[in-house]
């Protein structure tokens, strides 16, 4: 573990704003494993290092390692054999699909379906190294992270954590988002405009977290987007995961023959 990962355990560098607690060091850990992968530290299929040797690198308890390690199994990062150990996991096999760049406001508007948001968490944090990654910006460079659950007809339908950094568009944490749609905050105050995008779309489980915001039983099938953003000069502006109830989505996807 080199110095920027120890120091990452041993500050309060993830505590949330206007909290005295600090968030748990398994987001760390689990941040830091992440890192490992990137980097190529931890190649695919490899298998990773014990639980006693991690909790011994990492200074902290086995519960702790334990807690870090199932939800990067459960995100697909790794994947756990019985009696052998756990593996780096190989990338999922992925589809390529066309389509408008609509927000989650955008398309329930057009169906004419009544969406309401919560803001849960709406601050500056320093970027953890999947989301600078996706971002291209350098690990711990300060973005904007705002969680939101999202209604429709006031049933919970989706959590998202959607990151932009803070340079493009400093105030943001003190502007109200609760209604209307972000892409067109973020067009009308800080004249930034989508030019295109990607997205990704996996099958998860639903964790403790996501099926306590959902009002869900915890394991419920859950579908799980990623999406990146990009300006006009192809610097990557917002970065988002949507986690959304499997029981209530369907995806509908035009396509056109492929060209000769």
């Amino acid at each position: 573990m080199d110095s920027v990962d120890r120091a990452l355990l041993e500050t309060d560098l993830y505590m949330p704003s206007g909290s005295r607690t600090p968030l748990p060091k398994y987001h760390i850990i689990k941040e830091i494993m992440l890192g490992q992968i990137a980097d190529g530290k931890w190649a695919v299929d490899s298998l990773i290092p014990s639980e006693p040797e991690l909790c011994r690198e990492f200074g902290v308890s086995r519960i702790t390692v334990r807690r870090a390690i199932a939800e990067l199994v459960q995100n697909g990062k790794l994947r756990a054999v019985q009696g052998k150990g756990t593996f780096v996991a190989s990338p999922k096999l992925q589809e390529h699909f066309v389509q408008r760049a609509f927000g989650f406001f955008e398309d329930m508007q057009r169906r004419g379906l009544v969406l309401t948001t919560e803001v849960l968490r709406q601050e500056v944090i320093p970027a953890p190294v999947e989301v600078a990654l996706q971002l291209g910006i350098p690990p711990r460079e300060p973005v904007h992270i705002i969680v939101r659950v999202r209604s429709v007809a006031g049933e919970k339908i989706l959590v998202s954590t959607t990151y932009i950094p803070e340079y493009l568009c400093p105030g943001l944490e003190h502007d109200n988002i609760s209604t209307g749609s972000l892409y067109q905050h973020l067009h009308q105050r800080y004249q930034l405009n989508i030019a295109h995008g990607k997205r990704s779309l996996e099958a998860v489980a639903a964790g403790q977290w996501e099926a306590r915001l959902l009002d869900i039983a915890l394991s419920s099938p859950l579908l799980r987007l990623d999406s990146t953003a990009y300006l006009a000069n192809g610097r990557a502006f917002e970065y988002s995961q949507a986690l959304q109830r499997g029981d209530r989505a369907r995806i509908e996807v035009e396509f056109l023959p492929a060209s000769k």
